[in-house]
């Protein structure tokens, strides 16, 4: 079986970028986000989720500021994160489902030990370190250049027929809308991740490739019915066409 998470990051750092994660769980096939707590749309963020039950939500940690302190100073890393971890149970009145980070930075050998600890004290989900698999290959810039190419339809279709396997898979996503809230040097890719993630030709090629769409909310599940079910390697989930998607 063939299980797969759509996750934006950045929820929360901007109206805009809110705007776009909505949408595309509203229209398209978006299932997750990972929220910014101390960015300026992180309470409207968290206002939007509390009217999407379906859509799970993590922590999106940023430690790039404690990443440039002196390397001997590693408990202000811990700290930081215990104190996002507050703010996000300050904002959305619950627990992360999942935890990743802002750019990626929990891979860096200082940061890993304490994002790995940390999940397992709350019994989170890390990103690259639980069972969910994670694609970034939708993404549409590298080299400083700008490849919508990569985040068409087309290109999502076929990274879904040949390069997303069984089990679970969390893809990566940023989708939204420009706005001056947010500066970045990624916002026309944005827009058109958006545009393709609402794109009905994906749910079809989503269902020709027999994939499932669940969120984090799911993955408990997940791995309680696959370890406890005898001769049943495909476990049991709520479908997604009425679960997850509107």
């Amino acid at each position: 079986m063939k299980y797969l998470i759509v996750n934006a990051d950045d929820f929360g750092a901007s109206c805009g970028i809110n705007r776009g994660i909505m949408e595309a769980h509203e229209r398209g096939i978006l299932t997750s986000a990972s929220l910014l707590v101390d960015a300026q749309g992180a309470k409207q963020a968290a206002a939007l989720s509390r009217t999407a039950p379906n859509l799970s939500v993590g922590l999106h940690a940023d430690v790039r500021m404690e990443l440039e302190e002196p390397a001997d100073d590693a408990e202000s890393l811990a700290e930081s994160l215990r104190r996002q971890f507050r703010r996000f149970e300050q904002l959305m009145r619950c627990r992360p489902t999942h935890i990743d980070s802002h750019h990626n930075v929990h891979r860096d050998p200082r940061a890993l030990p304490h994002f790995l600890e940390f999940a397992r004290e709350y019994g989170m989900p890390l990103r690259e370190h639980s069972r969910a698999r994670y694609f970034s290959k939708f993404y549409g810039q590298w080299g400083g250049k700008t490849h919508l190419e990569q985040i068409s339809v087309e290109s999502l279709a076929r990274m879904l027929q040949t390069e997303i396997g069984d089990s679970v898979t969390e893809l990566s996503c940023h989708p939204g809308h420009v706005d001056a809230e947010y500066p970045t040097g990624y916002s026309l890719e944005r827009e058109a991740e958006l545009r393709t993630l609402c794109d009905p030709r994906v749910r079809d090629a989503l269902a020709e490739h027999a994939f499932q769409l669940i969120s984090y909310h799911h993955l408990p599940r997940l791995l309680i019915n696959s370890t406890t079910s005898c001769g049943n390697p495909s476990p049991t989930v709520p479908p997604a066409t009425s679960d997850v998607l509107p």
